[in-house]
């Protein structure tokens, strides 16, 4: 009977800091803020939406500050930057501002879908897992809006990696996650790489550190508004990165 109560106890003290970097996402904005607060109000956890935006030319800013007026500054958290630095950097600043044991990370841009974020979390508290990945490639998950060139880079970008690295997870490019907010710093501390390849490296190093992942199969959908933020430099850059980690893991 005592340890049900401490269990229960456990359970209603955990909160999920919710990182949400924008850059030019003031249609996508208040789509996703609604979103997770659907699925997380039904869900009964407690929660907050961290926006790091990083002086998004487009007034993304703006929306933000309606949205905290209508969902409450306790939900909707504003820690913007002056100006692009980078999804790394993003991170990092908005750990600083979490007062959640637990970090989300997903994009703002529609891609992922909220409603996958209960599974996130029942996945880890079932294992008491390290961190909870969202894959495309495994039971069911998918991609749907992405012409055959981006499917192509982004299967072929996976393949090479699991040859290459054998990194223990289905899917390394994504960037939905879950996790516990003391392994987050630590790896985010030993990572070396910046932009797209961040999320790479990041599973890497877990590996490296014995760290606990698991895995929920997603839709990934491509965004509604806006443009892709994908280009040559950041392929060029990913391919840069994968023979880093190949000589040094």
């Amino acid at each position: 009977m005592a340890s049900t109560v401490v269990d229960s106890e456990i359970t209603k003290s955990d909160k999920y800091s919710i990182l949400l970097p924008t850059y030019n996402e003031r249609e996508n904005l208040p789509i996703i803020i609604w979103l997770i607060t659907k699925y997380l109000d039904k869900s009964g956890y407690d929660y907050e939406v961290i926006i790091i935006d990083d002086g998004s030319p487009d007034g993304t800013l703006d929306v933000a500050k309606q949205l905290q007026k209508l969902y409450g500054s306790n939900k909707i958290v504003l820690r913007p930057r002056e100006k692009k630095l980078g999804l790394g950097t993003a991170y990092i600043h908005g750990i600083k501002h979490a007062t959640g044991n637990f970090i989300i990370i997903m994009d703002a841009d529609l891609s992922h879908h909220p409603k996958f974020i209960p599974n996130f979390i029942e996945l880890q508290k079932k294992h008491d897992l390290d961190l909870v990945s969202g894959t495309r490639y495994k039971d069911g998950g998918g991609v749907y809006g992405w012409d055959f060139k981006r499917k192509l880079i982004s299967r072929g970008a996976n393949f090479i990696t699991q040859l290459l690295l054998r990194p223990g997870a289905s899917d390394l490019t994504g960037s939905f996650r879950l996790y516990k907010k003391d392994i987050l710093q630590k790896l985010i501390d030993s990572c070396v790489s910046k932009g797209y390849v961040f999320q790479m490296e990041m599973i890497i190093r877990a590996r490296q550190l014995d760290y606990t992942i698991g895995e929920i199969p997603i839709t990934f959908v491509d965004r509604v508004y806006g443009e892709s933020k994908l280009g040559g430099s950041e392929i060029l850059q990913f391919a840069k990165a994968l023979l880093y980690l190949f000589a040094t893991t």
